[in-house]
Order: structure tokens, then sequence, then C-alpha cells
């Protein structure tokens, strides 16, 4: 027994099933940091990206965010590449204004090892 509401638009996954649909499902890619307001105030409440790329609640939120203001039918699950790195072990921080910096980067091949 699933503890999930019914789904309220299932057009994309009939598409994908190869399915009759009423209308080509729409869903984007984005980067939503630079242009949605709603999403900078998140970004803000989690103190930094990371803190936002981490945190499911978070990470839920910005998710949600664009099917709020479009008429979208899927969402694009928010997260981002440098979360395998930072899983890593790697001291992933990032410079006001620069971006991600790494305090043990990846020199070699025997450093993957």
């Amino acid at each position: 027994m699933s503890t999930f509401a019914p789904l309220q638009n299932d057009t994309f996954l009939r598409a994908c099933l190869r399915q009759a649909t009423d209308h080509t499902p729409i869903w984007l890619m984005r980067q939503a940091g630079r242009y949605l307001p709603e999403y900078c105030a998140t970004r803000a409440k989690a103190g930094s990206f990371m803190g936002l790329a981490t945190n499911v609640d978070y990470a839920t939120e910005v998710t949600l965010q664009p099917l709020e203001r479009y008429p979208l039918d899927a969402a694009i699950l928010f997260s981002d590449i440098l979360t395998v790195p930072d899983a890593m072990g790697l001291g992933l921080s990032f410079a006001q204004g620069e971006g991600p910096r790494f305090a043990h980067p990846l020199r070699d091949e025997a450093a993957v090892m």
C-alpha cells in the first residue's frame, strides 16, 4: 500500500511508457539560482549551496518550485555534480564570486586508488 498521494498529472509517465497523451509533456533542466527569486530565498535559508544540495527538505523545495511557477509535467530532481567529490572527501568549499575549490584535489591516478 502506497503512502503517496494519487498522481494529479501522469502525462510524463504515460509518455515514458509509450502510452497516448493529450499533449507532449514538458519538463526543463535549469539553473534556477540564476533567475528564480524563490530559489534564492531557499538558498539563503540553507546557508550555503552544499547546505541546499545535502538537505532533503531544501532540495525538495527547489525541485518543486518550477512546478509551482510553470505548467510543467515533471520535475527534475535538484542535485549537483559536486556532491560526488564532496562525498569523496576532497574538501569542497566555495570562494565568493569564484566558484568551487578543493582542499585536497586529485592530482594523479594514484590519488584515486
